[in-house]
């Protein structure tokens, strides 16, 4: 069984929509999003960015036809949920929740929900995490290879510090695991096929495996770093 939610923030009142909306602006930090949004149009039908406040999605609707939006943040009691939730029901917009991480290797399933989830959306559509830089960013990927048709080598641009992605941290993981397939692709013999995204999904990828090669290579350079910077 999953996490059980706690109730949500309610907004019927004036004092829990006051509440509500200090959750989005100082306990979610929506104050540093209200002229930063790191919006940007990745093709003619899908936009991505950071968490919306209920103008912004009002904004979206009106100016740029948004009809689907994709939370990547997954479905939460806190006000910024409840509010963009209010705020899509209000401007006539699908609400998508669909959780990711950024600092841990996807499962199969989920590599598989998201192409489901592409294929089935109305457009155009607008996915967000809260700063949209790493889980914005793998999804993104998974968009242009999916839905664009861009292969993986192309695709893995979303991920990149244009979007405010470092790879140097944690977050580098999601990095790690789209170059394990390209390294893959790349060291195919030559005269072989070479396996698709999702078959190597399916097949020989380990996720357990990356995340713990990622995690010893990273911590390995940290080590590497603070020795450096004694000497």
């Amino acid at each position: 069984m999953g996490k059980k939610l706690k109730e949500p923030r309610d907004i019927s009142t004036p004092e829990g929509r006051k509440l509500a909306n200090h959750d989005l602006m100082w306990g979610d930090h929506g104050f540093l999003r209200l002229r930063f949004r790191n919006l940007h149009q990745i093709s003619d039908e899908m936009y991505r960015g950071n968490q919306p406040s209920p103008k912004q999605v009002a904004a979206y609707a009106k100016e740029l036809g948004i009809k689907t939006i994709i939370n990547l943040r997954g479905e939460s009691p806190k006000g910024y949920y409840v509010l963009e939730k209010e705020a899509c029901e209000e401007n006539r917009i699908d609400l998508i929740d669909f959780q990711m991480f950024s600092r841990d290797t996807p499962t199969p399933k989920k590599i598989h929900d998201a192409k489901y989830l592409f294929d089935n959306i109305a457009y155009p559509a607008f996915m967000h995490c809260k700063s949209g830089a790493d889980r914005a960013g793998i999804m993104s990927v998974l968009y242009m290879h999916f839905r664009q048709g861009l292969p993986i080598a192309e695709a893995v641009e979303q991920l990149s510090f244009k979007y405010l992605h470092v790879k140097q941290g944690k977050t580098g993981m999601l990095d790690f695991f789209f170059q394990q397939y390209i390294d893959l692709v790349e060291q195919t013999p030559e005269g072989e096929t070479p396996l698709t995204f999702l078959e190597w999904i399916d097949g020989p990828y380990d996720r357990e495996a990356v995340k713990a090669e990622f995690l010893a290579t990273w911590k390995a350079k940290m080590m590497v770093d603070r020795i450096l910077r004694r000497e």
